[in-house]
This record gives structure tokens, C-alpha cells and sequence, in this order.
């Protein structure tokens, strides 16, 4: 064998050996990458309250005018009073008279009362109420991951996609990420 052969021979052997080194290394050294196993939003729930407004025709009482029925009681005795002179033949019967007006006030006064009550006007009136809408909104992320066969769990705000990188077997998370990353077990 030649000196320049045996030469190249050990250089090629040495690059060769240094070349499958360094490629067991990169293969035996940690990983680059998390695989991400699942990705959970957390979201939560927003009532937003808004004014829903519609006219309603409501139905009123009117003003009472006359709270003692006074009109009703007097009307309905004068009337009683005459009728009972009539029944009572005219004349001397004044306990007909009497009757009769008695009976006329009670129902003159209840018949002003049901006229009272049963005199109602309509009007329309704008009724509102606050009622809310509901809305999701996400404000982050749970990831579960792996490096290597080591699990582990993150919260991100953002989704991190199916890798997260590594370096120095810690995962690498952007600096605007609110991560509380756990323990890994």
C-alpha cells in the first residue's frame, strides 16, 4: 500500500467514523419539536344586555268624580220615593214612601258604583325590558403534549398547531402567550 492510499484510507475511516458520531448524537439527542396530543378551547360565556322595547294597549280606569256615589244615592232615592208613592196608593202611606226611597238610594248608589268601575279608557304604552345575549369566546387554549414519551399540559393563548419546538427540553412559547406551563410527568 501507497502513503498517499493509506492516508486517504484512515482520513476516510476517521470522516466516516466522525460522520456516523455525529449523526448518532443528532438521533440520540432530545428532541426539537412537542408533539401535541389534544388541544382543548377554554372558553367562556359573555351576557351582553340590550333593551327590547314594545307598545302594549293597557286599559285604565277613569278618574272617580264622585267617591261617596252622592249623585247615584240622591237619583235613586227620589225615584225610589215616587215609584213607592205610587205603589203605595198616594197619599198618607208615607212608609211606602219611605220604602221606596231607600230602596231607590241603595240602588241608585249601587248603580253609580257599577258605572264607575266599568268606565275604562285604552291607551298605548311603551313597555321595555333588559333581556341578554349570550355569546362564547375563547380566551385559551389547553394543550396536551408530548416530548418524547414524557406528557405534558400547557395553557397557551393561542393554538399551537400539531408541534410546539423545544430547546434545552423545555417547550418554546411565543413571549405574547399567557403559558402556565404544568410539571411534566
Amino acid at each position: 500500500m501507497n502513503k498517499s492510499m493509506l492516508v486517504g484510507t484512515v482520513l476516510g475511516a476517521g470522516l466516516a467514523t466522525a460522520a456516523g458520531g455525529f449523526a448518532g448524537y443528532k438521533i440520540l439527542s432530545e428532541p426539537d419539536y412537542a408533539q401535541v396530543v389534544a388541544v382543548t378551547p377554554v372558553t367562556e360565556t359573555i351576557k351582553t344586555p340590550r333593551e327590547e322595547c314594545e307598545d302594549k294597549v293597557v286599559t285604565r280606569q277613569e278618574p272617580v268624580k264622585d267617591k261617596h256615589k252622592i249623585a247615584g244615592t240622591v237619583l235613586g232615592a227620589v225615584a225610589g220615593g215616587v215609584l213607592g208613592n205610587v205603589i203605595g196608593g198616594g197619599g198618607k202611606n208615607t212608609v211606602a214612601k219611605i220604602a221606596g226611597a231607600a230602596a231607590g238610594g241603595y240602588a241608585g248608589n249601587k248603580t253609580q258604583e257599577h258605572l264607575q268601575e266599568n268606565d275604562t279608557y285604552q291607551t298605548t304604552e311603551r313597555v321595555c325590558k333588559t333581556v341578554y345575549d349570550e355569546s362564547e369566546r375563547t380566551v385559551a387554549y389547553n394543550v396536551d403534549y408530548k416530548i418524547g414519551d414524557v406528557p405534558g399540559k400547557v395553557r397557551l393563548d393561542h393554538d399551537p398547531g400539531d408541534t410546539i419546538p423545544v430547546q434545552d427540553g423545555q417547550l418554546v412559547i411565543a413571549r405574547e402567550s399567557r403559558a402556565n406551563e404544568s410539571e411534566t410527568q
